[in-house]
């Protein structure tokens, strides 16, 4: 799972897609950060390519890796200048799996991690605690020299009754209180941008 904050199943995937970001901001702050419009971008677990295809049409050459397993960040050494991790990978900043992105970037190269931030609508559907703990003083990335955007996004529903119904399908209780509460088709949804450049600038 990395394309989508959530891995459902059951179908609810596709209609999570089609209704998170719909404005398209989470790729183009991508784009903004990096850039990656005529770039090499490693794309790490994208397997099921709704990002990829997005950084695709903003101009990048994406290649795509596992973060997990035998193949884990199979790409050549110095072959990207942009890495890109969206959710399930760079769970911690002092992971080895930031030294492996680094194998893969040249000179100046950037990673960027997308993690949820939380403090919005969508964090209610989350356990207490799950997700967004490391939007506050004692962030683990920002102490390990990234920084941070946080992306202003929405998951939009064409109706109010659509959203109950797939909030409730989709997270049971958690879902039918958040959908108790609606008064309009679309919840807030915060996502943060870690960025960094790694090794030296070329000369």
């Amino acid at each position: 799972m990395a394309d989508l904050p959530f891995e459902l199943g059951s179908g609810l995937d596709e209609q999570l897609a089609r209704i998170l970001d719909v404005e398209g901001k989470i790729p183009r702050a991508i784009e903004a950060l990096g850039p990656v419009e005529g770039r090499d971008v490693v794309v790490v677990d994208g397997s099921a390519g709704i990002r990829a295809r997005q950084l695709e049409t903003l101009g990048a050459r994406v290649t795509v890796v596992e973060s997990t397993g035998p193949t884990a960040f199979a790409a050549p050494a110095a072959s990207a200048d942009v890495v890109v991790g969206l959710w399930s990978a760079f769970r911690a900043a002092g992971s080895d799996e930031i030294a492996k992105a680094a194998r893969l970037l040249r000179p100046g190269g950037r990673l960027l991690i997308v993690h949820d931030y939380g403090r919005d609508d969508v964090a209610k559907l989350r356990e207490p605690g799950a997700e967004g703990a490391w939007a506050y003083r004692e962030d683990p990335f920002l102490g390990s020299g990234f920084k941070i955007r946080v992306v202003h996004c929405w998951w939009t529903f064409p109706s109010v009754d659509e959203a109950r119904t797939f909030l409730e399908a989709a997270f049971g209780a958690m879902g039918r209180a958040v959908a108790d509460r609606l008064t309009r088709p679309r919840l807030s949804y915060n996502v943060a941008v870690y960025h960094r450049t790694l090794g030296e600038e070329p000369a």
